[in-house]
């Protein structure tokens, strides 16, 4: 019997001009497509030109400048319709979507399908059944007593997985596709018999508890920082009348 872990798997990834979801905008973005471990991956790309300066803290992260938006990147409002109908797809076709991280990419691209598309995130996926696998989340409800940081470049080193070219959007894609997978390998007795679709729901549980914790950090350390418990997707932000 083949594993869900050694079957199809999509991934998704931004690059973006900030780290602030309801304000930054996306700049490039990559969905990868993968049939089997192992298996050749399809990688689509797309490189946009967000209508705003591009901080230069940002591009010391990801190496694209203004200039080359302008001259390289399209017009976000039809890539963002591209990108919603690209996840669309992938969960209606059973895959299930790896996204490392995934309140930040998802909320962000549902805010720019509001401020481009007016539209959500939510409206591109009411046909098809949402299931995300957020390696951040696993590997910290499945190690959670291990110490250090659990970004994609420590996850990587720990998992043994290559990552070529860390905070490009495909680079990334495929490696935290590859991080899931060897997470799931290593706690195989844990997992194998959970279906996408149920560690799904879990998650969700997982990562409020861990955001509890880490809220509960922040308080005991005087940090004015609040943490969202919501995954994979936050809330829209609701303004006073």
């Amino acid at each position: 019997m083949t594993h869900w872990y050694e079957g199809p798997l999509a991934a998704f990834d931004t690059e973006t001009t900030g780290v602030d979801v309801e304000q930054d905008r996306i700049v490039s973005a990559a969905l990868v497509v993968q049939d089997t471990a192992g298996g050749r991956p399809r990688v689509t790309r797309w490189l946009v030109n967000p209508g705003i300066p591009v901080p230069s803290a940002a591009t010391e992260v990801h190496g694209l400048t203004d200039d080359h938006l302008r001259r390289n990147g399209r017009w976000p409002a039809p890539v963002m319709e591209e990108l919603g109908r690209a996840l669309a797809e992938q969960c209606a076709a059973g895959r299930p979507l790896v996204v490392m991280n995934a309140p930040f990419d998802l909320t962000i691209l549902d805010r720019e399908l509001r401020r481009h598309r007016a539209s959500s995130l939510g409206r591109y996926l009411e046909n098809a059944s949402l299931c995300v696998l957020d390696p951040r989340v696993l590997d910290k409800h499945l190690d959670r007593y291990r110490k250090g940081r659990r970004t994609l470049t420590d996850l990587c080193a720990h998992y043994g997985v290559e990552l070529d070219g860390a905070h490009d959007a495909a680079a990334d894609a495929t490696a935290s596709l590859d991080v899931v997978r060897a997470v799931a390998r290593r706690f195989a007795s844990r997992l194998e018999r959970l279906s996408p679709a149920e560690l799904h729901t879990l998650q969700a549980v997982w990562h409020a508890a861990q955001a509890r914790g880490l809220q509960a950090w922040f308080t005991r350390n005087g940090t004015p920082e609040t943490v969202d418990p919501a995954w994979p997707l936050r809330p829209e932000l609701r303004t006073a009348a």
